[in-house]
């Protein structure tokens, strides 16, 4: 990686299981910090089509042609509406990188598809297709999952386009941007 190479950071906005849609906020970045763009979509609060929505997102955006990385909040948005990340690797051309701050409860995740969806082996299963992994990062680690890159790669793209705090910044941004569209100003932490 190098200084200046753009990253795509996919957030979800807050939302209410009553809901029926969430959006979903993309953030460009040329790193470490510049903001070069914003996307948006949205998909179905626990639906199944989170990644055909940011396929399609990623797909009509002027920006896909440069970019590195994606970076993604967690394996799936809007609840449980998980991503096929071999599915956005192919649709963005570059590697794909999911983020989370805490190691995820895998059998906790098992238990609440089992209760709630009639299709629960194939969520599942597009969760633990990738094993999560520790990513040291100057703070806590960070836990990810990754296709298309090798892990040093991951390091390196994490460690050039993180900023302030633990998150790279297209996610830190994709996070404030969301919380601001839906509750008028940005707060919390991504």
């Amino acid at each position: 990686m190098k200084p200046k190479s753009r990253f795509l950071g996919i957030d979800d906005a807050p939302f209410r299981f009553g809901d029926s849609r969430v959006p979903i906020v993309g953030v460009v970045v040329q790193a470490p910090a510049y903001i070069e763009g914003v996307l948006t979509t949205d998909a179905e609060v626990d639906g199944t089509d989170a990644t055909e929505r940011v396929s399609m997102m990623i797909r009509r955006s002027r920006y896909r042609e440069g970019l590195a990385m994606v970076f993604v909040n967690g394996a799936a948005v809007g609840g449980f509406n998980v991503l096929d990340v071999d599915a956005l690797r192919e649709t963005a051309g570059v590697p794909v990188v999911t983020i989370t701050r805490r190691r995820p409860d895998l059998a906790a995740i098992e238990k609440a598809l089992r209760y709630r969806f009639a299709d629960w082996q194939a969520r599942l299963a597009l969760i633990r297709k990738h094993g999560v992994e520790a990513m040291p990062t100057k703070h806590k680690p960070l836990y990810v999952t990754y296709v298309g890159a090798s892990r040093h790669e991951v390091r390196e793209a994490l460690a050039l386009t993180t900023v302030r705090g633990a998150l790279p910044e297209p996610l830190r941004v994709a996070h404030l941007v969301g919380t601001a569209i839906v509750r008028g100003e940005s707060h919390g932490r991504a």
